[in-house]
């Protein structure tokens, strides 16, 4: 019996990935530096799996950016717009990386940065391979083979992990018609083939091939494609071990195709998908071992090592104990890194701290589930085994886990509880009237930069360094000069800045009852940006207000509108970290609830506009069509019962940005939010054709310019993004703002942007043919 880990997170314990990248991208240090501190993190990850007892221990799990744009560049998957024209100009390979990530606007180059969406259903971000008709591919980077040979020359024979060629395609988009990119499987084949050579000369014994989408429901094609490929593979490197890895859900669908491909061992999610074990056991041919995915590598729950205990058991008397390996159930990318740096105990209780596991201490759990498969415990064994089952016990039956108030309100939840006064048609003619905005309105999605400045001051007061009312005094002064700004530039509807908050959901969970926080619980969310997930920990309810105060004051401050800014209760789901012992749609309804009170209180403080925050509302869908109708059902229902509190005349708005809307436009109708706010610019709007083709009713906002990239778009550049939103959606259905929120750029660049977005909107309006609204 052996173990490994899936991959393990790659930002640093202290987030020095982080700082080393943003660092690097102003120029404060060398590439070789940015080098240097990519090793060392890949070194102590290494080490650290080696010294817990992990067999098999992952390399190419670490990336400066993003796992999936790094086998873009690998097998030279480069668009043409990069891979000439930046190199010609005296830049490295690092330097075209971060430019298909980020962009690149110097040297007298204006290049945009590819789109990004999420990882599955996860709140992780990679960037989307581009793909031609006939594309042609070649062993490009050799990122994979260094890294084994780094862990090599530390007495360390890894795993290299690595995106499989199915999984990798299906990833991508055709960037013109006529073909399907799972038609260039056999272009691409031979590079991978190329790589596994290489590794095997370098003495890799074991490969581990992400395939996640083995567990979707894919097509015959695909299907074959699997087979064919992995045939292939055998073929030529009979001596290689793979493991195929699935995850994020089960492959019940799927089981005989994944069975019949020559693999050594198959990887299940056996925390997404338990019961899949014994449908998979029931096929797995005498050839393959079973990968058995039993720590969490999603959440952050302490294993229960009762549970896990029986899986495996199940599994060694189906197929036998040298054919079972024990591992996390995906790579621990969406973790945390280590519990034991929480040492503040009025942020995170001892109590609730000891009922949970970060990525770290995965690690030992997963060491520690083969330490008790022995059949004869010893005293040792019984012990740790007794800690575990005394934790989880006194998690389940802990009174601050339960509110009996707030299970009663949510149970007395109607259906008439989640419907406006009166259709949209309706209130659209009273909100124009009330608001008196003009065609084409701009405005912005919510956050203006976060400065050092503010920051600190952040810093500051949670240190007991300055005063409350120091801090608000600050808070104060630059919420107005933000709201002066705007007025300048001419914005339509203002926001306050947020300057007060940390992060969207995080900001609202360190005011709600039911959560925790930790101090380093950073996990990545895309490049160098690290988000903090909040701990729901029991039943959610709001004790006071959170936010009418700012906006109140910033209304207070300007003629023109100011939205209140809300997350929506499914996001502040899907990126924290929920509770595992009640239905995820049960904790979703109490923290609707507890936002609906909020909206109540923003419309009674005389804001005419609220925005509702709802990114993740795509991310969480179920990864197989037959759960579709369950899970929107529940999440557009908690959006509505968050929303549906106002009167006809104010104004709700809410924002999604990363995700594909065509198979579930007409649920996104369903939210009857007055106005939504799309990303689109990376996609040159793309996503706008299944409003268009929908006839999507609502006002709509399609981004038009990328804010996860530094480059400062020109006004023709957004002038041409509308004028194909005007060709699919009508021009008094329009509005007009960024991708996201600006809180991660600078005010330079920001300042920049929104200028050329408000002249754009002016020209717009110039040569507009509907009546002004």
């Amino acid at each position: 019996m052996q173990t490994h880990t899936l991959g393990y997170p790659r930002i640093g314990s202290k987030r020095e990935l982080k700082k080393a990248c943003e660092n690097y991208w102003v120029g404060k240090i060398t590439q070789q530096a940015l080098k240097n501190q990519g090793y060392e993190i890949r070194k102590e990850n290494w080490l650290l799996q080696q010294q817990a007892g992990i067999d098999l221990i992952p390399s190419n799990d670490f990336s400066f950016y993003d796992q999936v744009l790094d086998m873009a560049l690998t097998v030279n998957a480069i668009p043409d717009r990069y891979h000439e024209t930046i190199l010609k100009t005296g830049n490295t390979e690092t330097d075209l990386y971060f430019a298909m990530a980020r962009g690149y606007q110097k040297s007298g180059l204006d290049i945009t940065a590819m789109e990004m969406t999420k990882w599955f259903d996860t709140n992780y971000h990679f960037i989307v391979p581009e793909f031609v008709k006939d594309q042609s591919f070649s062993l490009f980077s050799t990122k994979i083979i260094d890294e084994f040979k780094e862990a090599k020359a530390l007495g360390i024979i890894t795993k290299p992990v690595i995106i499989g060629p199915i999984t990798f395609l299906l990833s991508g988009k055709e960037k013109e018609d006529g073909f399907n990119r799972i038609s260039l499987i056999d272009n691409l084949l031979p590079v991978y083939l190329e790589l596994l050579e290489q590794l095997e000369e370098q003495g890799a014994e074991w490969i581990q091939f992400d395939e996640p989408y083995l567990a979707l429901d894919i097509s015959d094609e695909v299907k074959a494609a699997y087979g064919k490929v992995y045939t292939t593979i055998k073929t030529k490197f009979p001596k290689l071990k793979t493991i195929l890895a699935t995850y994020f859900e089960g492959i019940e669908e799927n089981v005989e195709t994944a069975t019949n491909l020559p693999v050594c061992a198959l990887h299940l999610d056996l925390v997404k998908a338990p019961n899949q074990l014994q449908t998979v056991l029931r096929h797995i041919p005498e050839s393959m071992s079973i990968s058995l995915g039993l720590v969490d590598g999603r959440n952050i729950w302490k294993n229960d090592f009762k549970a896990s205990l029986e899986q495996i058991e199940l599994a060694k008397n189906a197929i036998g104990k040298d054919r079972v390996l024990i591992a996390t159930s995906c790579s621990l990318l969406h973790s945390p890194c280590d519990l034991a740096l929480e040492t503040d105990d009025e942020a995170l209780p001892s109590q609730i701290k000891n009922w949970l596991a970060f990525a770290k201490q995965k690690v030992e759990e997963v060491a520690t589930l083969k330490y008790l498969t022995e059949e004869n415990l010893n005293e040792d064994q019984k012990a740790i085994l007794e800690a575990n089952l005394q934790a989880i016990e006194e998690r389940r039956t802990s009174p601050v886990i339960h509110n009996q108030a707030v299970k009663a309100r949510a149970k007395a939840v109607t259906e008439k509880d989640a419907e406006r006064d009166s259709p949209f048609a309706e209130r659209q003619i009273l909100q124009h009237n009330n608001l008196k905005l003009p065609l084409y309105p701009t405005t912005t999605i919510g956050s203006f930069p976060q400065t050092k400045e503010v920051r600190s001051w952040r810093a500051q007061f949670k240190k007991g360094q300055i005063s409350s009312s120091k801090y608000d005094e600050l808070l104060k002064r630059e919420t107005k000069k933000a709201i002066r700004w705007q007025e300048e530039v001419g914005l339509d509807v203002l926001v306050h800045g947020e300057f007060e908050r940390n992060d969207m959901v995080e900001y609202f969970g360190e005011q709600l009852a039911g959560f925790v926080f930790t101090k380093f619980g950073w996990v990545q969310s895309y490049g160098s940006r690290c988000v903090k997930p909040p701990i729901i920990f029991g039943d959610v309810s709001r004790p006071h207000a959170m936010t009418a105060a700012w906006t109140e004051f910033a209304q207070s401050l300007t003629n023109k509108l100011v939205k209140g800014m809300l997350t929506g209760p499914v996001t502040i789901l899907q990126w924290s970290f929920v509770r595992n012992d009640q239905p995820r749609s049960e904790t979703c309804k109490q923290i609707a609830l507890a936002i609906r009170n909020e909206v109540q209180d923003l419309e009674k403080a005389g804001i005419k506009i609220i925005q509702i925050d709802e990114p993740a509302i795509r991310e969480g869908l179920p990864l197989k069509k037959a759960a579709w109708g369950n899970y929107l059902n529940w999440a557009i229902g908690a959006f509505r019962l968050s929303a549906s509190v106002v009167s006809n005349t104010t104004q709700i708005h809410t924002h999604m940005c990363y995700s594909e809307f065509n198979d579930i436009i007409e649920d996104i109708a369903q939210m009857d939010a007055d106005v939504i706010t799309i990303e689109c610019s990376r996609s040159q709007m793309e996503l706008l054709g299944a409003f268009g083709d929908f006839k999507y009713p609502n006002e709509i906002g399609p981004g038009v310019y990328d804010i996860h990239s530094p480059r400062v778009p020109k006004k023709d550049e957004m002038l041409e993004l509308l004028e194909k939103a005007k060709a699919v959606i009508p021009e008094k259905q329009l509005w007009v703002n960024p991708d996201c929120g600006l809180k991660t750029r600078g005010w330079e660049e920001t300042q920049a942007a929104l200028k050329a977005m408000t002249a754009a909107a002016e020209t717009m309006r110039a040569t507009a043919t509907s009546p002004v609204a």
